[in-house]
């Protein structure tokens, strides 16, 4: 898929976050790569407890960006042992975790330098931290 003409890789975080929310991932971050990466925008990252949480996040996400966003994932990965799975939209590429796999690959800590910015839990919305660019980490 290429890049999105309809809607903005913000916008498509913003539908990644509240999709995530609404399976009770927890962690949920975005990391901005446009200016540390030429293929995406954004990671996304979020954490799941088990397989089947982890799955059944990946399915709302992949979900909420078709129905809302019309856009689906150019590839996926890990979704049959989904310990980590990954959804390559190019704008952004998604990585659900279990907390073991996020601690060992700790993709914070390695792009350290990109900016973060945080799905608000507490009123179950992105879209504060996002529209008003609170890089809280």
């Amino acid at each position: 898929m290429s890049k999105n003409d309809a809607f903005s890789s913000t916008d498509l975080v913003k539908v990644a976050f509240e999709a995530a929310l609404e399976k009770k991932a927890s962690d949920i971050m975005a990391l901005d790569m446009a200016e540390l990466l030429l293929v995406t925008d954004y990671f996304v990252l979020a954490t799941g407890n088990t397989d089947r949480q982890v799955r059944a996040i990946a399915d709302e996400v992949e979900d909420q960006l078709l129905q809302q966003c019309k856009v689906k994932p150019s590839h996926r990965e890990g979704v049959q042992q989904a310990k980590w799975i990954l959804l390559d939209y190019t704008d952004i590429v998604i990585h659900i975790f279990q907390p073991d796999f996020r601690n060992e690959y700790r993709l914070e800590d390695l792009w350290s330098q990109a900016k973060k910015l945080r799905a608000n839990a507490a009123d179950q919305t992105a879209q504060a931290d996002l529209a008003c660019g609170n890089q809280g980490s």
